[in-house]
């Protein structure tokens, strides 16, 4: 059985799109943040790949095709920043100051956990690019001596963290500010924390998108400075 769903060129999309969509149907009649579709849709890969023994070398081989689409898929997050383009030159300074700011907690964060853990400068540097998009932060990784596909994981579960806790923790804090909400989910949880940016409205979802590109950016230029610190 595993052999001939492995053989099949579609087996990977249909198992990926046909969870997403029961985990989106699921969020959408219970209406709870933990109900997310990304995360069903992982956990559900996983119990099926482990019921038909199709080994996950060939389920994403199989998977491929939407993988192809995940580099337009992020460039399309341009388009709502373009349509906002006056509001971010008003508050150009503020934002790119706030996204500088998450980085540097970011990564100093990673710095602590490390000393707490007495983690090597391996695992230091695997987890160093966990709120970067998984592009920039594999790139990351490899160049500071980390481990690529621990690193892809850590990129993955940081983005549906800040996906599930993006819009509690606002209200939490107070946080109403959409612009202030935008960069603040953008520079911690970016893609899949801005598709969450994206629902909660237009700013948000714009502000959240130039912080993803922001924020690969300046993790590239201080990734390498914190890297020494271990």
């Amino acid at each position: 059985m595993s052999e001939t769903l492995a053989s099949s060129a579609f087996f990977g999309v249909l198992i990926s799109l046909g969870l997403y969509w029961l985990g989106a149907a699921l969020k959408k009649r219970l209406r709870l943040a933990i109900a997310n579709p990304l995360l069903i849709a992982i956990g559900g890969t996983i119990v099926c790949l482990l019921l038909t023994g199709v080994d996950y070398a060939d389920y994403s081989a199989a998977a491929r095709p939407l993988s192809f689409l995940l580099t337009p898929a992020t460039v399309c997050l341009a388009v709502p920043l373009y349509r906002q383009l006056p509001l971010m030159r008003r508050y150009w300074k503020a934002v790119l100051g706030g996204i500088a700011i998450g980085v540097v907690v970011s990564l100093f964060s990673v710095f602590l956990l490390a000393l707490a853990f007495s983690l090597s400068n391996s695992q230091y540097a695997t987890l160093l690019p966990k709120s970067i998009t998984t592009a920039i932060g594999m790139g990351v990784s490899a160049e500071l001596g980390g481990l690529e596909t621990i690193t892809v994981a850590v990129i993955v579960l940081t983005g549906i963290a800040g996906n599930v806790l993006a819009e509690p923790v606002c209200r939490l804090l107070r946080i109403t500010e959409p612009v202030a909400q935008g960069v603040a989910i953008g520079t911690s949880a970016h893609a899949i924390g801005t598709a969450r940016a994206l629902e909660m409205g237009q700013v948000t979802g714009a502000m959240s998108g130039l912080a993803i590109a922001a924020a690969g950016l300046i993790t590239v230029a201080l990734a390498p400075v914190f890297s020494g610190f271990i």
